[in-house]
């Protein structure tokens, strides 16, 4: 008994502080379930293929550009020994000419942009024989010409593009009288003399046959520039359409027309014909000049007064110098190009260029070339 009552006091200081401890209910607030708002995408390796990339940017770059590049080198040469020469004529001769072409056409929806470039460059070697009974082989060139040209263009219909076209042409090398005169007194072209800058801004038309591709460029507003920076090249009287020999270039505006068409025939291209016919009217020029005469004869006669001093009915000085009504400028260019191999071509230039400031006369050249040859084309 003893026992029990010892075990009741030893247990009633804990029954006590069960007694003053008591836990209130707390109603917890509820709040909104957390979300995560970054979307979530599956995503596979093959998703993130840089090959596949790459491939796809060279089907776009393909698409927006057409790239045409071509090269050749032509030559001939003909050789006879002495005893040939003696007894049945001849002449050593060598002849070399290289060409390049590049055409690049860039689209974008309606923009683009078509650039062009030839170049064509030969010299031959011939002997000479001097009065003194001597003769010697001697290099003059017989081909000498580049010229780049592009043309930004915006489509507003199926077949009328509106823009312009830039076009720069000169020579390479030095250019002399002849083969016995080739010293700087006798030069009458070098680079930039002549030079030739045309721009031009209008309306283009490409016709939708494709058997037909001729495109006509009508440009209401022109500009047309003649440099000649080489002052040896003017001492030597060779001006190239500039009146004023201490003046390097000539600028003209009025209006111009531009006629291209590339075509090629049979199942390997093996026959090709390109041309361009590119003429200029200065009409605006003409319209602010003094002293003008449209009858050649009356030109004429009017020069004649004012390159004679003693002549008193005329002025002498650079203002009253006569000048002849301006005429179109017309330029020519036609290649005919057969292919006899993938590497073998024969090639036929045919070029007329008019310029009544220059010449009063047409000129006329043609080439007939066979060699060998290289055309790349990405499309």
């Amino acid at each position: 008994m003893k026992k029990f009552y010892t075990l009741v006091l030893m247990l009633l200081p804990f029954l006590g502080v069960q007694a003053q401890i008591s836990i209130d209910e707390v109603k917890a607030e509820q709040r909104a379930e957390f979300r995560d708002s970054v979307k979530t995408t599956s995503a596979d390796t093959e998703y993130y293929n840089e090959a596949r990339y790459r491939a796809e940017r060279a089907a776009i770059r393909k698409e927006r550009n057409f790239l045409e590049i071509g090269a050749a080198v032509q030559g001939t040469l003909s050789s006879y020994n002495d005893a040939w020469i003696a007894t049945s004529g001849g002449d050593n001769a060598i002849a070399v000419m290289a060409t390049a072409r590049l055409h690049h056409i860039f689209t974008k929806e309606k923009f683009t942009i078509e650039t062009k470039f030839d170049a064509k460059f030969g010299y031959n070697r011939m002997n000479v024989e001097y009065d003194d009974g001597t003769d010697e082989g001697i290099w003059f060139k017989n081909q000498d010409e580049f010229a780049i040209s592009t043309a930004p263009a915006y489509k507003f219909s199926k077949n009328w593009n509106f823009g312009s076209i830039l076009k720069f042409r000169s020579q390479f090398a030095n250019g002399y009288v002849s083969r016995t005169e080739q010293e700087s007194m006798h030069r009458k072209s070098r680079f930039l003399s002549p030079g030739y800058f045309d721009v031009s801004v209008g309306f283009t038309y490409n016709c939708p046959l494709e058997r037909f591709p001729v495109k006509v460029n009508l440009s209401p507003i022109a500009m047309s520039a003649t440099f000649n920076e080489s002052g040896s090249v003017r001492e030597n009287g060779y001006l190239y359409g500039i009146e004023n020999p201490a003046e390097s270039s000539l600028w003209e505006g009025g209006s111009s027309l531009q006629i291209d068409f590339d075509r090629t025939w049979g199942k390997n291209g093996w026959f090709r014909y390109r041309t361009t016919l590119y003429s200029f009217f200065g009409w605006i020029t003409s319209l602010a000049q003094d002293n003008k005469f449209r009858k050649f004869d009356e030109y004429t006669d009017a020069m004649d007064r004012w390159s004679n001093p003693d002549d008193k009915s005329i002025g002498h000085e650079m203002g009253d110098k006569p000048h002849l009504a301006v005429h179109p400028t017309v330029r020519w260019e036609n290649t005919l190009e057969i292919k006899a191999t993938k590497y073998i071509s024969t090639n036929i230039n045919f070029q007329l260029y008019y310029n009544r400031a220059q010449c009063y006369d047409v000129q006329l050249q043609t080439l007939l070339t066979v060699g060998l040859s290289y055309t790349f084309k990405n499309k």
